[in-house]
């Protein structure tokens, strides 16, 4: 319901905009007119009728510029001779029976969209021309000395006709503004001063040579689009090959990254869903196997065609992940609307007919499925495809041909020996007791710390693998501090204070060595955020940083007050306590502290808790 009522918040801003921009532009239509288009001479009918002309011929040429989107023609050239030469009357005259043809002929087109353009074509007309007259500009012939105000003049034309654009846009999709115009410049700058080079040539071929001039004109103009057309055609054709993969005419695993990147951006400014799909051909090797590789390369094409097509006029982005996986991401898909797309293509593909079906299992095509939705608390693009990806592979371990949902409470067969693991985690911490007893002491304390506390967070096995093991692992960075800062007795100083906090990345890079450490790394790089989003290394704030993250913050937290350090006097458990709660909605989640501290008040004697010195630490 709220993302609903965000979208329709969206677009009622956007239609007032437009609704403001159509006042604006008859406005200033009528006040410019003055009704003097009922009023013009046989010889101004016939100058009017010619550049309507032009300037239709001129629209129909339109071509494709960068960024993705934006499409130009020549015809702003016509509007801008015809300021220069007669003025705004005139020109707006042009642009009205230009709108009524456009009405006429132009009906795959809505008609607001071409109101809309005649209401800012207006404005600009009407505001280029006085800034031309303001700055001395003289209507007729091209004379040297107009070439500034000819210049600004159409940098104003331009201008408006930017912003106006990109304001729709931005009320409507919330895109980066500043990005987007300076992007749409940078790349149409060329046609702009093409378009100022036009307008002049037109002005003197049709002072000194009348309709000849402007036939010649319209040459040079046509020859121009063509050129340009065919320019950025080359343009559109190189960017698409190297976003494209070339056997299926999906995007690309490159194309995929970025995108992911930006949606995931997207999602989070605009509190938008966001879901992405994992999908794998069942038994593919098997086909292989039979058949070839060719016959195998047919039918990653046939699934590249059938998921181009199903995606096609929709905002999903199917990409080829690599070999016979693919992948669909989704933005504004919540996760159950998701899985029912996903879940109709893979029947659709069920029966459809191919040649060697028979091979399968199933007797058909089928491909198992993984979905995953994003959450503010994935602060990395790699969560949500490893989400993703484990949703896959429980798909594939529940017999194929079945879509699967990350999350949905059901429990994952992680095939984990999870004391195995811990005694693993156990044997890297023991360089810790050559280097620093008290890191490996306190990694200890942390991780029985968290085993208790995943029982009160109610927490599914898999989830509880992640935080207990991460809660052990977390300084593990730490082992490449030097020994003499590590152990100093005194205050550190602020290159000292930097070092150490270096412990994040350094214990993500070793996390990094070890694929069975991956889940574990953001507990490893993000237990020194704080809510408040003045922790490191990425400053995330509130929920932008994992619930499980932030429980760890606490944990570690709370046992740092309580045991011996070199640097700092140790807190009684009590005195700890008050400090969580007089730094909760700061350094840590508010809700989360509580959640602690009953825990320590439940599971601790008072007698223990008020107790000084070392920590006593919780048994199983």
């Amino acid at each position: 319901m709220t993302t609903l009522l965000i979208k329709i918040k969206k677009v009622d801003i956007s239609q007032w905009y437009i609704l403001m921009l159509w006042i604006g532009g008859i406005l200033t239509f009528c006040y410019v007119n003055k009704g003097e288009f009922f009023n013009y001479t046989s010889e101004q009918w016939v100058n009017l009728y010619i550049m309507v002309g032009a300037t239709l011929i001129l629209n129909s040429l339109t071509f494709r510029l960068p960024p993705e989107g934006n499409v130009m023609s020549f015809d702003s050239s016509v509007y801008l001779a015809c300021i220069f030469i007669y003025g705004n009357s005139f020109t707006l005259s042009v642009s009205l029976l230009c709108l009524i043809c456009y009405l006429i002929y132009k009906r795959n087109v809505p008609r607001w969209k071409h109101v809309t353009n005649f209401a800012l074509y207006s404005i600009m007309i009407s505001v280029s021309y006085e800034v031309f007259i303001l700055l001395d500009g003289r209507l007729g012939s091209v004379y040297d000395q107009n070439l500034p105000s000819y210049m600004i003049s159409l940098a104003v034309y331009f201008a408006i006709n930017t912003i106006g654009l990109f304001l729709y846009y931005y009320l409507l999709y919330r895109k980066d503004l500043y990005t987007a115009l300076k992007g749409f410049v940078k790349e149409t700058m060329l046609v702009y001063l093409c378009m100022l080079i036009l307008s002049l040539v037109l002005v003197v071929l049709i002072v000194h040579n009348g309709v000849f001039g402007l036939i010649l004109f319209l040459g040079l103009a046509i020859l121009l689009s063509y050129a340009f057309r065919q320019l950025f055609l080359v343009y559109h054709q190189i960017l698409n090959r190297s976003n494209l993969d070339q056997r299926t005419g999906l995007y690309n695993h490159s194309y995929f990254e970025s995108s992911l990147e930006t949606s995931i951006d997207d999602a989070r400014k605009n509190e938008s869903p966001l879901t992405l799909a994992m999908i794998d051909i069942d038994d593919f090797k098997k086909y292989n196997d039979s058949f070839g590789h060719l016959k195998g390369d047919t039918l990653i094409s046939f699934l590249g065609a059938l998921l181009k097509e199903e995606t096609k006029d929709t905002p999903i982005i199917a990409s080829r992940y690599g070999g016979e996986e693919f992948t669909l991401l989704m933005p504004g898909y919540a996760i159950g609307e998701a899985r029912s797309f996903v879940d109709r293509i893979r029947k659709k593909l069920n029966d459809t007919p191919f040649d060697g079906v028979e091979v399968f299992p199933h007797k058909c095509l089928s491909f198992s499925a993984g979905i995953a939705e994003y959450e503010i608390e994935l602060y990395d693009k790699s969560q949500l495809v490893d989400y993703a990806d484990k949703a896959l592979y429980y798909a594939k371990k529940q017999g194929k041909n079945t879509v699967h949902t990350y999350g949905c409470n059901v429990e994952m067969e992680a095939d984990i020996d999870l004391d195995q693991e811990i005694h693993y985690i156990e044997q890297q911490l023991n360089l810790f007791i050559y280097k620093d007893i008290d890191t490996f002491k306190h990694s200890k304390r942390v991780y029985k710390y968290a085993l208790d506390m995943s029982t009160s967070l109610g927490l599914e096995k898999d989830e509880r693998r992640n935080f207990i093991l991460g809660a052990l692992i977390h300084d593990i960075g730490k082992l490449e501090i030097p020994w003499g800062v590590l152990n100093k007795k005194g205050k550190l100083t602020s290159e000292e204070w930097e070092t150490v906090k270096q412990h994040v990345a350094w214990g993500k890079k070793i996390a990094m060595t070890d694929h069975r450490f991956k889940d574990l790394i953001p507990y490893i790089e993000l237990h020194h955020e704080r809510y408040d989003g003045k922790g490191y290394p990425h400053g995330l704030k509130g929920k932008e940083i994992p619930k499980l993250c932030r429980m760890l913050t606490v944990i570690d937290s709370f046992d740092a007050m309580t045991s011996e350090r070199p640097y700092q006097k140790t807190k009684t458990f009590e005195e700890a306590i008050v400090e969580l709660r007089t730094c909760a909605g700061t350094q840590f989640d508010p809700e989360l502290v509580e959640l602690f501290i009953s825990y320590i008040q439940v599971q601790m004697p008072r007698s223990e808790y008020m107790e000084t010195g070392h920590t006593t630490v919780l048994s199983n």
